[in-house]
């Protein structure tokens, strides 16, 4: 999940993070490498029978009071209780030992085993990820629950997880991405003119510059000040990412458009998974599937708190009427083609439906 960052004067004190960061990553790496053989080439088993002396790391990009957070030290519980306290696991968020894209290279190669992040950042290295890029495919979230948690579909993510040297374990949510914006959207022509930002992510950029709007890639730390300053009249993100950040406070309305779901998924570096038995697999199996249900629900009940702030703050909130939405969808199905050429067919027809 995305965060306001920190401004200029504070970026000496980031630079300080980031190198104690790196050599935290170092001391876990050694401390792994010597403990469980993560880096070795052999597939050297773990021995779980014996107390194990430093607690495997679970990182995030998030902030600590996120679902991604809640759903990361879930998992940690869960996988604690479930083994009899056999298999610790220390959640560290915030970005402590990286940003995502760190964290993807330091999960492949076993120095921090497990990750929660959202499945944006993972295109450049799992393609058929970018599936879940593809907009205005779904109007209820429990379709998109279904959809992710159904064995066929999620087997399938699963081995192209695989291919690129990750297991992934299943996915929560922080509900749906929302416009926040200075400028009303009663219709779809509305939408025209809107410079609104965004990730730089070229199926993101394609997709508001199909509904008429001026895309603009931007550091999210720049957002409340873009916002601040008039640079942009728009953004778009979970309404927890709105709150939590405050980015209300520069916004006339929160629009629902619902136009993409923010997954978040647990993965595992599958050299790191595969040296666990097969009993041990099935606890972390377990423990996930328990931290998902705890994490989704949180996750409505969280939304439900976050859109009362917003309205509180005297922040108006949009519902999109069915004529709108359906120009939504028909404007956005040239990003949905490119997509299902980028991905799997069986992935893409299962994610959005058969052509």
């Amino acid at each position: 999940m995305e965060k306001i960052g920190m401004t200029k004067p504070k970026l000496k004190k980031n630079r300080i993070t980031q190198v104690f960061a790196s050599f935290l990553v170092l001391a876990l790496s050694v401390t792994l490498t010597g403990c469980a053989g993560i880096n070795r080439k052999e597939s050297k088993k773990i021995d779980t029978s014996k107390e194990q002396r430093y607690a495997y790391p679970l990182a995030t990009a998030s902030p600590e009071d996120t679902v991604t957070q809640i759903y990361a030290e879930k998992f940690a519980e869960e996988v604690k209780k479930l083994s009899d306290g056999r298999i610790k696991i220390q959640v560290y968020p915030n970005s402590v030992l990286g940003g995502d894209r760190e964290l993807l290279e330091s999960c492949y190669d076993g120095d921090v085993p497990f990750v929660v992040q959202n499945t944006a950042p993972q295109v450049n290295f799992i393609p058929d990820t970018a599936v879940f890029d593809s907009p205005c495919v779904f109007d209820d979230l429990e379709e998109v629950r279904t959809k992710v948690d159904d064995k066929t579909f999620l087997s399938d993510m699963q081995k192209s997880y695989r291919k690129a040297g990750y297991e992934l374990l299943g996915y929560a949510d922080q509900g749906f991405r929302v416009m926040s914006t200075n400028r009303k959207v009663a219709s779809f022509a509305d939408f025209k003119g809107q410079k609104i930002r965004t990730m730089e992510n070229r199926y993101h950029l394609s997709f508001w510059k199909c509904l008429g709007a001026n895309p603009t890639p931007m550091n999210f730390s720049e957002v409340y000040i873009g916002l601040q300053q008039k640079t942009i009249d728009a953004q778009e993100n979970p309404c927890e990412v709105i709150v939590s950040n405050r980015l209300y406070e520069q916004q006339d309305y929160v629009i629902e458009t619902n136009h993409l779901p923010h997954l978040i998924s647990l993965i595992v570096s599958e050299k790191f998974y595969q040296q666990f038995d097969e009993k041990d697999q099935k606890i972390i199996r377990q423990a996930e599937e328990n931290a998902k249900v705890y994490a989704r629900a949180a996750a409505d009940d969280r939304n439900e708190e976050k859109i009362e702030e917003i309205q509180k703050s005297g922040t108006q909130i949009l519902t999109l009427d069915e004529m709108t939405r359906t120009e939504m969808k028909k404007a956005s199905a040239g990003v949905r083609e490119a997509i299902r050429k980028k991905v799997s067919k069986k992935i893409a027809d299962a994610y959005m439906g058969e052509k």
